[in-house]
């Protein structure tokens, strides 16, 4: 990544000098729009792949069809890419006049899936709304609903002059708010990721570490609790801690996940040759859909995925880091949390280190809903990407403007 040079000062002595390699030097200097589009796309692109892998088993049972789900996948990429493409074209500072009435569809679609005619239910959850034969998942809507309110709020108080809990107290209660409609679903995954948005949202805000530190443990706490509480998830906290204890029961997919994974060896059995997905393992195309990645691709593979996704968070942080306001900047972080709280759940599930709570991975899972506002989400990130100032000539957008009190 460096290479070390020789050159003569002025006295006639030499000294080394340390410089990037070309390829580093031109990867700082590319734009970091150009950069996001690039990985969303292979990202993209690989996931519709493993998607048609994953999932011809499953299509054929379902739908009598080896290519159903794939076909079904490519409409939404096709909806997501054109999502997303608007996002980045439109100028993100737009968003700032509708961010309540984000918030406001969002509340209302988590309010409609607790209808019980509305919501279409699945594994034992209503999460969705059915609208003839496409379903609408509004957490996800909620997801990047929340993004924006939550920055335009600091943003508005800041402008304002308003204080530390002028800020707290309204995004940790709208918060609470989405996350507590969403554990009715139940959907433990999402209220988590909900969480970590508004939490990524006050500390990039430049609010004291100490109340987002009891925020943090609150938060914590309440999960343990609802955990326990309901028999289902009780049962699923368990089998994580011990899966091998249940391998007949609630631990019977994280253990065929691993096996899958443990298969593939270093370069996998080969795309398409995997034996998991012929009924083995639950949900291959889904929520697991990075255990077939491992047994096929091995662990070139799964890397590469990984690599990706950090790639992407890496520089949308850049793009936060570079954007021209606050607003920009807090909804870029905002972005990356969502995207990377959902990667390290799902991955996290997958090689049995977290409990399972059915988090898709971010771009590559099959799913409408979730592919189509993820990109959304990235289509955003890009829009304050293609603002991005020069890091020399630009102010710290994150981090301080809110004043103790």
């Amino acid at each position: 990544m460096t290479a070390t040079k020789s050159v003569a000062r002025p006295d006639g002595t030499a000294t080394s000098v340390t410089r990037p390699a070309r390829w580093v030097v031109a990867l700082r200097q590319m734009p970091t729009s150009s950069i996001l589009a690039v990985l969303v796309a292979a990202l993209c692109i690989f996931g519709t792949v493993m998607v048609g892998s994953a999932s011809e088993v499953v299509s054929i049972e379902t739908y009598g069809s080896a290519w159903a789900i794939l076909i079904r996948q490519c409409m939404w990429l096709g909806i997501g890419s054109a999502v997303m493409v608007v996002a980045s074209r439109i100028d993100y500072r737009i968003l700032r006049r509708f961010a309540k009435l984000f918030v406001f569809v969002a509340f209302g679609g988590l309010l409609l899936v607790l209808v019980p005619h509305l919501a279409v239910s699945a594994t034992g959850s209503s999460r969705w709304i059915g609208f003839g034969s496409f379903d609408v998942q509004p957490s996800e809507i909620m997801k990047l609903a929340l993004a924006i309110f939550g920055a335009d709020l600091v943003v508005r108080r800041e402008e304002a002059g308003g204080g530390e809990r002028t800020v707290i107290g309204p995004l940790l209660l709208v918060t609470a708010a989405a996350a507590g409609l969403v554990i009715l679903q139940p959907d433990m995954g999402t209220t988590v990721v909900l969480a970590c948005i508004g939490l990524a949202i006050l500390l990039a805000s430049g609010v004291s570490f100490r109340p987002i530190a009891k925020v943090a443990v609150v938060v914590v706490v309440l999960a343990v609790v609802a955990s326990l509480i309901d028999p289902y998830r009780r049962q699923r906290l368990l089998s994580f801690l011990n899966p091998g204890a249940h391998a007949s029961g609630s631990g019977y997919q994280v253990m065929q996940s691993l096996i899958g994974i443990g298969s593939g060896g270093l370069l996998g059995v080969g795309l398409g040759n995997g034996r998991e997905k012929w009924g083995y393992l639950p949900n291959p195309h889904s929520d697991f859909i990075f255990s077939v990645i491992g047994e096929e691709l091995g662990l070139v593979g799964a890397l590469c995925v990984l690599v990706l996704l950090g790639a992407l968070c890496w520089f949308g942080l850049r793009a936060a880091g570079r954007a021209p306001d606050r607003f920009g900047a807090l909804l870029g972080v905002a972005i990356v949390a969502w995207i990377g709280v959902e990667t390290v759940i799902n991955v996290g599930a997958v090689i049995g280190l977290l409990p399972v709570t059915g988090i898709p991975l971010p771009f590559i899972s099959y799913g409408g809903s979730s592919l189509v506002l993820t990109m959304a989400g990235a289509g955003v990130l890009v829009s304050i990407a293609r603002h991005e100032r020069v890091a020399d000539q630009r102010r710290l957008a994150v981090g301080g403007g809110i004043r103790a009190g």
